[in-house]
């Protein structure tokens, strides 16, 4: 028990320290946007000359500033179109200036609805994307995956941390970084998404601290497991996740509100909020789901999840690997800025 304690406070410390020592970046990034801001301004304001005028700009700056890189034609139209996005929108500068430029860049090009941007630009600042998952979290539709689970939190939960909790759980969660037959079995999907644990943290969100898998509730007759268990750092509370290999089902409720009821009483301190109950499942029917929440007073969120479409093995070890991807991403994305 000390040992678990022990963990959890050394993951607070570690994300204040990381926190800190994000102060400077930022205030660097801040100033770099607020410049790319004013000059994209200029170029906008002196639209009459032409492209001409930006390529003239381009070559000036190269003169002046010969091993800058941030200083070429395309960048330079970026910055136009950047202050021509963002002049009106006080709130949204405000946003922008905390993201680094190219996270920008992707936003113009891949978000054209500035609403939906704002999302992604909350999304980088909350979970520290890099400009390849970015993309990542854009391919996948983020913005129509988070605070839409079916849950009871605002019934369960003081408000504050109904929303908060509402806003973290997304619905459906995409595991594209494992591959399982048709008829995979629940320990199976469980396994999968140990061995890539890294990549299920990045997924799940922010803020998730994993405690263990198969965690043993003890009781007199006998012991109970819990699939998955992890302690939210900003909820102060932990999450019981359970997987189901097969469609929601109303009993699953009852045995996860077992699990919630468990930790509450064998794990939870005094200083923790109470347990949340999340339950992933291959797919779920949403009044089945809302009719088997309204029998319970225990804050549980429901779920789907989808996996990457099983592919043979002989095709799979041709494809390039999660690292190649990044990396060739990467470097195009950083040709694109020169």
């Amino acid at each position: 028990m000390l040992e678990k304690n022990f963990k959890q406070i050394i993951n607070i410390i570690k994300s204040d320290i990381k926190a800190t020592g994000l102060k400077t970046a930022i205030q660097v990034n801040h100033n770099l946007i607020e410049l790319y801001f004013r000059l994209g301004k200029i170029l906008y304001d002196n639209y009459e000359y032409g492209n001409k005028f930006i390529d003239e700009v381009a070559s000036e700056l190269k003169l002046e500033y010969p091993n800058a890189t941030g200083y070429s034609v395309r960048n330079l139209k970026y910055m136009k179109k950047f202050y021509a996005e963002y002049k009106d929108d006080e709130l949204v500068q405000q946003l922008v200036a905390q993201v680094p430029w190219g996270h920008n860049v992707v936003l113009m090009d891949k978000v054209k609805d500035k609403e939906i941007r704002k999302i992604y630009l909350q999304g980088i600042i909350e979970n520290g994307w890099g400009r390849s998952m970015l993309v990542h979290q854009i391919e996948l539709n983020y913005h129509l995956r988070i605070g839409t689970s079916d849950n009871n939190f605002v019934i369960t939960l003081p408000k504050d941390n109904s929303d908060l909790a509402n806003h973290i759980i997304k619905d459906p969660y995409i595991f594209d970084f494992i591959s399982l037959k048709n008829d995979y079995k629940e320990q199976e999907l469980e396994n999968e998404l140990l061995i890539k644990i890294k990549n299920l943290l990045v997924e799940l969100g922010k803020g998730f601290s994993f405690v263990g898998n198969q965690y043993k509730i003890s009781m007199e007759d006998r012991d109970y497991y819990i699939d998955l268990l992890f302690y939210h750092l900003e909820l102060r509370c932990y999450i019981v996740v359970e997987l189901k290999a097969t469609s929601f089902k109303p009993e699953y409720i009852g045995q996860l509100g077992f699990y919630v009821t468990a930790i509450d009483e064998t794990l939870k301190k005094e200083i923790d909020n109470p347990t949340l109950g999340l339950l992933l499942c291959k797919e779920k029917n949403k009044l089945s789901v809302e009719w088997s929440l309204k029998g319970t007073s225990l804050p549980i969120g429901v779920s789907s999840y989808k996996l990457k479409e099983y592919i043979p093995r002989d095709i799979l070890d041709k494809l390039p690997t999660e690292e190649e991807i990044n990396l060739h991403i990467d470097i195009e994305s950083s040709d694109e800025n020169e």
